[in-house]
């Protein structure tokens, strides 16, 4: 999988940094192709002369000033290689770093690089217990996980420190597994196609306050946003309301109710080559929408409400949608195959996609999915518990056989 692939391996100032050499040269083995990108902190565990080296490449150790030289590099190279790499890695990735990422800071060459990538990013994070299980760096974690990029837990262990818990950088077998699954999920096979995805609930207003709508949190459609566009798909994300940054080189439109979604997709599909709808819309609105907020009335006791159906923008567009591949999802709790498979035949779908929220491992808003796929053949495979970004990829792994069929 390594062999003739170009390969950036970014170094920042961690103690796990003297392992590095040991890394690159692995990869050189495997047959990649390998460029390093170094932080003024990493020059102070392991020097620039080794991992060239070893690397058969020059390094590139700062953003503008060669300290060493005294001169001043001129050019894009941020961008040159931004789109020369198939895969960059960042490994050890500091506290600091991961912090930079997470905000969008450019202020070394690892971070400006991070941020012209048009491949895959995976940060392997390495550092003490302590600062790894800190809230703010739980929390960067989290955030540079919805900007779609890969993390490699640290492993349990005894530290430099002298403590002993989770923060030593993983094994390389580890880090070379991983780096060959992201290369082998992440080929250009949807280049030129272009894909439309919905993700989130709907909001349908009761007045200028309240709203009827459900708990999707939006993961799974902005899950396949991001792998779409990892191989090379321009992709339209039409989104309900939610909370998740938008995935790299993805272009978003924000919608709120199912009536506003509806003319979104129906206007992108027309210049797109097929649908993966996730979303999650709500099956009702209020019949009527209050101009002001409505007052609660103590002495009636409860209100009534009553309720139209929303527009089912699936079988609303399928008659439409000759020669672009179709893709639905269906959230059931119960008769679960049937119901799916219904739903399958009515909306004349090429798959659709099952998924049952009270189920360990899918339940709204977690990091993870269980799945099973169903075609209009009836065949249905069920996948078991995995990300929703691998969940994304079995998805599109069958989209990019439709496409070419």
């Amino acid at each position: 999988m390594l062999k003739g692939k170009n390969i950036l391996v970014g170094v920042t100032g961690g103690i796990a940094a003297y392992k590095m050499p040991f890394f690159i040269r692995l990869l050189r083995q495997a047959g990649a192709n390998v460029q390093v990108v170094m932080t003024p902190s990493a020059q102070q565990f392991v020097t620039k002369l080794t991992l060239s080296t070893l690397s058969g490449n020059e390094v590139i150790p700062d953003t503008f000033f060669d300290h060493d030289t005294r001169t001043v590099k001129s050019g894009t190279w941020h961008i040159d290689l931004g789109q020369w790499a198939n895969a960059m890695i960042i490994a050890p990735a500091t506290a600091n770093t991961m912090a930079k990422l997470a905000h969008g800071y450019a202020d070394n060459a690892v971070t400006t690089l991070a941020l012209a990538l048009r491949c895959p990013l995976i940060i392997s994070p390495a550092m003490d217990v302590d600062m790894w299980e800190h809230e703010t760096t739980q929390a960067n974690v989290a955030k540079l996980r919805e900007l779609g990029y890969v993390i490699i837990p640290p492993e349990e262990g005894e530290l430099a420190s002298g403590l002993s818990g989770k923060g030593r950088l993983p094994e390389f077998n580890v880090i070379m597994e991983v780096l060959e699954k992201v290369l082998a999920k992440s080929h250009r096979d949807l280049d030129g196609k272009k894909l439309v995805v919905t993700a989130g609930p709907t909001h349908e207003a009761i007045d200028p306050v309240r709203y009827i709508g459900n708990r999707s949190s939006g993961k799974m459609g902005f899950a396949i946003a991001n792998a779409a566009a990892l191989r090379g798909a321009e992709v339209t994300l039409v989104a309900g309301p939610v909370s998740l940054a938008t995935p790299r080189n993805v272009r978003r439109i924000d919608i709120e109710s199912a009536k506003e979604m509806l003319a979104a997709v129906a206007k992108e599909l027309k210049k797109s080559n097929g649908l993966i709808m996730a979303a999650a819309v709500a099956d009702y609105a209020p019949s009527e929408v209050a101009l002001k907020k409505i007052k609660k009335d103590k002495s009636a006791g409860t209100r009534t409400l009553e309720l139209k159906t929303t527009p089912d923008i699936l079988q609303s567009l399928s008659a439409d949608a000759k020669g672009k591949v179709m893709v639905g999802f269906s959230l059931e709790t119960d008769h679960e195959l049937q119901n799916a498979k219904t739903k399958l035949k009515n909306k004349k779908l090429d798959f659709i996609v099952l998924n049952n929220p009270t189920v360990e491992g899918a339940a709204f808003g977690s990091d993870t999915n269980v799945v099973t796929i169903i075609t209009k053949n009836g065949k249905a495979v069920k996948l078991k518990k995995m990300s929703k970004f691998d969940v994304a990829n079995e998805i599109l792994d069958r989209v990019s056989k439709l496409l070419k069929s």
